[in-house]
């Protein structure tokens, strides 16, 4: 996965390919999935959502530009997959989701896989954020919006970045929104898909 999926199409952050390969993915999809964790693709997870494909976990890791030592947050939880990848590059990880179902089983994941002490896990609706927990160096949205969500932007500390997916059923990019004294700094990079930002609980 490291080798063909990443590396080969621009992954080149060392930090982010060696979490990429120490996380468990298998821990993160149904059983019955369990050969193809590692495929180049998206997979269902339940309750209409999914895992996001491998190298869409990684950009959005290497688009945040990580050192270690921040405090980052992910919005849409999903199965846990994409927060235990973030536990490994970053000092606190705090993580939302919408779905109480989903983050149960997020939550039971993250455990089987090692990562219960480093993820904090939270039921709500992700796109208000943690106010009470902001500033984050770093938030991560594993949904797509029509525009970045202002509540998320607003809770970045100075230089912090937005990585987002935004667009609707005509398109989505993946945007890289950074917080400068002068307002948002956005950066599209690659076509993506994924399933919508849901508002509320």
């Amino acid at each position: 996965m490291v080798e063909w999926q990443l590396r080969r199409r621009g992954i080149d952050d060392e930090r982010v390919l060696a979490a990429m390969g120490r996380v468990p993915r298998e821990f993160f999809v149904p059983p019955e999935l369990r050969e193809a964790a590692y495929a180049d693709a998206a997979l269902p997870i339940g309750v209409d959502q999914t895992i996001s494909q491998p190298y869409m976990v990684a950009l959005i890791c290497d688009q945040l530009s990580l050192h270690g030592g921040e405090r980052v947050l992910d919005v849409g939880t999903g199965s846990g997959y994409q927060a235990a990848v973030l536990a490994e590059l970053a000092a606190e990880v705090r993580t939302i989701e919408r779905v109480p179902e989903l983050a149960e089983r997020a939550r039971a994941n993250l455990a089987a896989a090692g990562y219960e002490d480093r993820v904090q896990l939270h039921v709500g609706d992700g796109t208000l954020g943690l106010p009470e927990r902001a500033p984050f160096a770093g938030i991560a949205v594993a949904a797509a919006a029509l525009e970045a969500p202002p509540a998320l932007y607003e809770q970045l500390e100075p230089r912090g970045r937005l990585v987002v997916p935004v667009g609707g059923s005509g398109g989505q990019w993946l945007e890289v929104v950074v917080r400068t004294p002068e307002g948002p700094a956005v950066l599209r990079t690659v076509p993506c898909r994924f399933v919508p930002l849901v508002a509320g609980r």
